[in-house]
């Protein structure tokens, strides 16, 4: 049992070390001819140069929290302080690493795409896969790391409260990745969408928009190290919280006594998340091994073919660690863990559930089911039927997905419970939390697949600006629409995990609180603190929402007054280049103002409400946590649907480009960016944040 935190490090190291090995096939890779590698050159520039500003900026917020955990009466100072830098810069060096390799695997799959789809997949898969797995193996070997430091080898009071800081690091960096890295690229994408495409009348990725650059580099800090870093957090907070909640839960079995010294039995339920996150980790390693581009294959099954080894393998791996690790019916306080193969089927639940929301998500944003077809139907009347069509879609999206995760907590908390028979009502809240692993055990599949998808995005776009042939734009757009699905089943992923592992979250902040968190809905404090929680994620999407509102107006302004005053470049006359330097740096200036309050928000307003009520916290954190994922859900899949109607209809559907139809699409995909690659994707990381900050900061409010 004491090995299993051992077999995480080893697992994780092996994860870094195929991160290490995609990334040298990648370099190894040919980048084409010298404008190729000119335009990757600027793209990787960019990228690279707001990554590090980026960083700059949080750390002024990271050093702050690192002096607050250090003053503020919580439990287990100042160790919780290092555990929080340690997450936060775990996912900072996460970030940096898949952002290199992915800048230079744009150039090299732009390039493989000259011999065709089966010889550019998987090289952009790699290139994906690089950040997928150092994501997760990071994480892994942070929490690993930091338990078995504070809890076996130093034995610090509250240990388990120190895990928790370092997810809290964790959270800090991804809030603001995503919150930086989407208002920056859709900046970039609607300023230059708006007047190339819609006013200039040019296509997308045409060398003649300022833009164009500023667009490529903002697919790479928006998609690659913003998603990165939010499944970074995600899968750290998964695999947190039913230590956390375990080390909550055990005392009241144990009828209080100490934890301190040996754990007995009770040591299984906290190292079963670590074991789970091991066994997902190398399964996912085996599955990345069977992504190969093969002719005349269907691109999207043979990019999936990891994905779904990677799950099978880890249904198998659950089942048999589980019955190995709490073999001889182990006993917590009188209660027997009398049939352990019920722990493993909340993985399975968990990992079904996450695929099932994955599936709803493709079928709400893929051009080849209904929804994404009716708005491009809606398209033939105006821009202001496809918005219409675009909305309704995105919320009736949320149908499906709150079924599913209700059904998911609802088995989940059974199968929890039945493990221990009599012992359910309590111990079921730890099977939830375990669905939560179960969804993203094989992050690093998820991630690699999802970072594919801007990867043939500006692959696409390099294709265009090098001006190759015609035969080779068509494969990166295929190679790109497939992303957009992928992207959405990523999602899908993220959101679902972060509705689950808030719930766990909460309960641990309620049971650390004690009998002063009774969240009886007659309190008055906990009705205002459900209403301010039930705003809160309107608020942060509004501001969110005009962040990029505000930097596009900018970006707008800069295109239009080059096309005017550049002679030739709108015509494109040989030699004559756009100013793309001036438009990457009214990105970079415009994502690092606006994304400090919003950011700030997360984690500013559940310490005041704390400070103030600790009810009204309770009742603030469930109304966030569900009108969050609501609202995350919603704008992901509408955002995703008028993207995919607009590349519908640029493939030859409603007359295709040029035409009135296709104007209207784009003005529902402009609408649609900061849905999907700002507002929405942030959400999940908000409702965690909040949660997490409560349940860090639980001592000092009371």
């Amino acid at each position: 049992m004491t090995a299993v935190p051992y077999l995480a490090l080893i697992a994780s190291v092996l994860a870094l070390l195929l991160a290490y090995y995609f990334a040298k096939v990648v370099l190894r890779a040919d980048q084409g001819t010298e404008l190729m590698r000119e335009i990757g050159a600027a793209i990787r520039e960019g990228a690279m140069a707001f990554l590090r500003r980026e960083y700059r900026w949080v750390s002024v917020f990271v050093a702050a929290m690192f002096v607050l955990l250090l003053i503020v009466p919580i439990d287990g100072r100042p160790a919780a302080s290092f555990a929080y830098l340690m997450g936060a810069v775990l996912s900072s060096v996460a970030g940096f690493v898949g952002m290199r390799i992915a800048t230079a695997a744009n150039t090299r799959t732009a390039n493989a795409a000259r011999q065709g789809a089966a010889k550019a997949l998987p090289l952009a898969f790699k290139g994906g896969a690089v950040m997928g797995f150092s994501v997760a193996g990071l994480a892994l070997l942070g929490i690993s790391f930091n338990y078995l430091l504070w809890v076996k080898w130093i034995g610090v009071d509250q240990a388990f409260q120190v895990v928790a800081a370092f997810g809290l690091g964790a959270s800090s960096i991804a809030l603001f990745a995503r919150i930086g890295g989407g208002i920056y690229t859709k900046a970039a994408d609607v300023g230059g969408d708006l007047v190339g495409k819609v006013e200039a009348g040019i296509p997308e990725d045409d060398p003649r928009n300022p833009a164009t650059i500023a667009d490529a580099v903002g697919d790479n800090v928006g998609d690659v190290a913003g998603m990165g870093a939010d499944l970074f957090e995600s899968y750290a907070g998964s695999i947190v919280a039913p230590v956390v909640l375990a080390s909550l839960l055990v005392p009241v079995f144990l009828d209080g006594d100490s934890l301190a010294g040996s754990f007995g039995d009770a040591e299984g339920l906290l190292m079963y998340p670590i074991l789970i996150g091991a066994l997902g980790m190398i399964a996912s390693i085996i599955g990345a091994l069977f992504v190969r581009g093969r002719e005349g294959r269907s691109l999207s099954g043979q990019l999936h073919t990891g994905q779904y080894v990677a799950m099978a393998l880890t249904v198998v791996f659950a089942i048999v660690g589980t019955l190995v690790l709490f073999s001889g019916s182990p006993t917590f306080g009188g209660y027997e863990l009398s049939a352990p193969i019920f722990l493993a089927f909340t993985i399975i639940v968990g990992l079904l559930g996450g695929w099932a929301i994955g599936f709803t998500s493709e079928y709400f944003t893929s051009e080849h089911f209904k929804p994404v077809k009716g708005i491009a139907q809606q398209s033939e009347t105006g821009p202001a039927t496809v918005t219409i069509e675009g909305i309704a879609q995105g919320k009736l999206s949320t149908l499906p997905a709150v079924v599913l995760v209700v059904a998911m907590i609802g088995l989940s908390y059974l199968f929890g419970g039945m493990a221990f028979g009599d012992a359910g009502n309590e111990i079921g809240l730890y099977g939830v939390a375990l669905a939560a692993i179960g969804m993203l055990a094989v992050t690093g599949v998820i991630v690699a697949v999802d970072a594919y998808g801007p990867i043939a995005d500006n692959a696409g776009g390099i294709a265009e600006m090098a001006e190759l042939p015609p035969e080779v734009r068509g494969v990166t757009d295929s190679l790109d629409s497939l992303g957009n699905t992928t992207a959405a089943v990523a999602k899908g992923f993220a959101v679902g995990s972060a509705a689950v592992t808030a719930l766990a979250l909460f309960k641990s902040f309620s049971l650390t609180a004690g009998d002063q968190v009774l969240l009886d809905i007659n309190d008055t404090a906990v009705t205002i603190g459900l209403f301010l929680g039930a705003m809160t994620p309107f608020i942060f999407a509004a501001l969110t929402m005009s962040s990029v509102g505000r930097a596009a107006q900018a970006m707008i302004v800069e295109v239009r007054r080059q096309f005017a005053e550049i002679p030739g470049l709108r015509e494109g006359e040989p030699g004559v280049k756009p100013d793309s330097r001036r438009c990457v740096d009214i990105s970079t200036q415009a994502a690092l103002r606006e994304m400090l309050l919003p950011g700030g928000l997360a984690v500013v307003l559940p310490l005041v409400i704390g400070f103030i009520d600790v009810n009204a916290l309770g009742g603030f954190l469930a109304g966030a946590v569900v009108t969050g994922f609501l609202i995350a859900i919603y704008m992901a899949n509408s955002g995703g649907a008028w993207d995919n109607a607009k590349k519908y209809i640029e493939a030859g559907a409603h007359g295709g480009k040029g035409t009135d139809a296709h104007a209207a699409a784009v003005v529902g995909d402009t609408i649609g960016d900061p849905f999907k690659d700002t507002s929405g994707p942030a959400m999940n990381i908000l409702i965690k944040v909040m949660t997490i900050v409560s349940l860090v900061f639980v001592p000092a409010f009371l």
